[in-house]
């Protein structure tokens, strides 16, 4: 695996905030509380959350990319979709109460994985986040919301190997490619294709095995960032 690194509390106003490093692969996740919820939960008493995804001008080489307009492409919209899944698999919404949390992730620099550092960033800025609502409203903690803690990571085959965390040259050389998201032990999401061939059961188990043991180091990484 690359480098993994988390920063907390890089921004004064959102409840709470983490930059995420995964090698070369940099990205801003905020996590913002409203006291408001969608229509479909008004009278409810259950809280929701929803995440937003996008990525800066400047973030790959090749000269300046647009930034995501009103209208966001399929790619950014299947990515906060994935973002706003993983993290909501982590919180038990009829604890929040009648509040939406936002979840912002910025690309502001891509090398491959962007999407699984974002829930790895985000997660540690959500916990911050609810640390403050649960003072707001006379809980103990933010583990009053939370059901598990939620990580993920790339694997794939490159070259006949099996490589967990993939880069950009990684991941373009691939033959299969899969990204995974874990909460706590179980798994949340496992998306995987051969990019440019076919792969067997045996090799599915290695790349889950694989990815098992890059989530369990990027647990660590984030309870050691959080001192929990």
């Amino acid at each position: 695996m690359r480098s993994v690194t988390l920063e907390r509390d890089i921004m004064m106003h959102p409840a709470g905030s983490c930059m995420v490093s995964f090698g070369n692969t940099r990205v801003i996740c905020t996590a913002t509380i409203e006291n408001d919820v969608p229509p479909f939960l008004k009278e409810s008493g259950k809280g929701w959350l929803t995440a937003e995804y996008g990525m800066l001008p400047g973030r790959t080489g090749g000269g300046r990319k647009r930034r995501d307009g009103i209208k966001k492409d399929g790619r950014s919209t299947e990515i906060q979709r994935l973002i706003g899944r993983s993290l909501r698999a982590a919180v038990d919404l009829t604890r929040l109460g009648p509040v939406t949390v936002f979840i912002d992730c910025d690309v502001f620099q891509a090398d491959g994985g962007t999407r699984t550092a974002s829930i790895t960033g985000a997660w540690v800025a959500l916990y911050d986040a609810l640390a403050k609502l649960a003072e707001q409203q006379g809980q103990a903690g933010p583990e009053y919301y939370i059901k598990g803690q939620v990580a993920a990571v790339s694997v794939g085959i490159v070259n006949g190997q099996v490589v967990c965390d993939l880069d950009y040259e990684h991941d373009s050389g691939a033959c299969v490619d899969m990204n995974v998201v874990k909460c706590g032990d179980n798994l949340v999401e496992v998306q995987g294709t051969g990019e440019q061939g076919t792969f067997s059961r045996e090799e599915l188990n290695q790349l889950l095995d694989a990815a098992d043991r890059g989530i369990g180091e990027i647990y660590r990484i984030q309870r050691e960032s959080l001192g929990i």
